[in-house]
């Protein structure tokens, strides 16, 4: 940084201090003068060659001159960039931030749902339907029986393992395997069971949540917050469709008649699995396989897009939040070893090492053994070996 913006219209001689440096500009000489020298030993410098004869110019009286003022304090050259520089700076914007609890991740863009702002009407259906689900929960030890019991457990793996984790994230929103279509759309009416969305819907999300990961547009980064991230980012649909569009980056599923009945029949499926459920065992069958068995999906599936931004390790780099994160993987059908994911987005199999426990994978693997899975996508090792850390 230059001292002096420009040049003084009348120099005046200065003494200058052993302390402070000169900047040398171009067109202008530059005196170094060193204290360990002797009376006539002083170097000058112009930026061009000075004869023996100039040099002995500089007489023995003017060397005694300045030796004997080297110690005197020179007046400061003043310049608004100085002062500026010299001025108390006021405290840093990432001071006022917050760290997530047992975490480095910073809270830098709060998000405000619950007020503050207008709801619109997918908002609310979409609080409406989170709080009965919670509701219903609440007669589940008055209503628990193991006959229901089993249920939820079943239901769990079919909507949870095949219906999101193989179907809407690995096969629809990455396309890291095929199958036939008759056996991808049995997977995905799974997915629509787990009363997480059409398949249009969730897979144009988390396409948005890769294109714009752990930025102000990301649909749910835990730099907007860990309960935003969690599950609050589901009733505001305006600010997303503000930051990230409408589901404009799914047109591989909107040409296809069947999910787009998915997505305009959407809420009558999961109403007939009531009724069956209804029917089959009563109020313990509803309660535990639908209630218990909805918001226990729920909560794992949106671990992955909190606590997998927030805990764990990161072996590959990412430039992103992504975390593997061992207890979520294993409820959540090896989805918990996110860094692995956002590492090979393309990558059938997301537990990399034969200790990272993946369900899904496995699945995967059974379908390609007897034909029904192909094109099954996982990373080289060249690959594993540019991303490492």
């Amino acid at each position: 940084m230059a001292l002096i913006t420009s040049p003084p219209s009348n120099p005046k001689p200065l003494q200058f201090s052993p302390l402070h440096r000169a900047t040398r500009r171009p067109g202008q000489a530059e005196f170094v003068l060193s204290r360990a020298m002797s009376n006539t030993s002083m170097v000058l410098s112009c930026g061009h060659n000075i004869s023996m004869s100039n040099k002995l110019l500089l007489n023995t009286k003017f060397s005694n001159h300045l030796h004997k003022n080297a110690n005197r304090t020179v007046p400061h050259i003043t310049s608004a960039a100085l002062v500026e520089a010299a001025e108390p700076k006021p405290e840093p914007e990432a001071a006022k931030f917050r760290r997530i609890l047992l975490s480095d991740v910073v809270v830098n863009h709060q998000r405000r749902v619950f007020y503050g702002r207008k709801w619109n009407a997918h908002d609310l259906v979409n609080a409406s339907v989170v709080l009965a689900m919670h509701c219903l929960c609440l007669f589940a030890p008055f209503q628990f029986n193991w006959s229901a019991l089993l249920v939820a457990v079943a239901l769990y793996v079919v909507t949870g393992l095949f219906g999101i984790t193989l179907s809407f994230h690995r096969n629809l929103s990455h396309r890291s395997f095929k199958v036939p279509k008759w056996l991808e759309y049995f997977f995905a009416y799974c997915g629509v069971q787990a009363l997480q969305g059409s398949p249009i819907d969730w897979v144009s999300t988390h396409r948005y949540h890769h294109q714009f990961v752990d930025s102000e547009r990301d649909p749910h980064s835990p730099t907007a917050g860990f309960w935003f991230s969690h599950m609050s980012w589901l009733f505001d649909t305006t600010s997303m469709n503000e930051r990230c569009g409408g589901p404009n980056n799914v047109g591989d599923l909107q040409k296809q008649p069947f999910y787009r009945f998915l997505e305009k029949t959407y809420i009558i499926h999961p109403i007939a699995l009531v009724a069956l459920l209804y029917c089959l065992g009563g109020l313990p069958f509803l309660v535990w396989g639908m209630g218990v068995r909805v918001v226990w999906v729920y909560h794992i599936t949106w671990l992955v897009n909190s606590a997998c931004h927030v805990w764990g390790k990161q072996p590959w780099k990412t430039c992103d939040l992504s975390r593997n994160n061992w207890w979520v993987a294993l409820l959540s059908f090896g989805e918990g070893w996110h860094n692995n994911h956002h590492a090979f987005e393309y990558s059938a199999r997301h537990g990399l090492e034969w200790w990272e426990l993946d369900m899904t994978w496995y699945i995967v693997k059974l379908l390609q053994a007897i034909g029904l899975a192909t094109d099954v996508k996982v990373p080289t090792e060249v690959q594993k070996q540019r991303l490492a850390i």
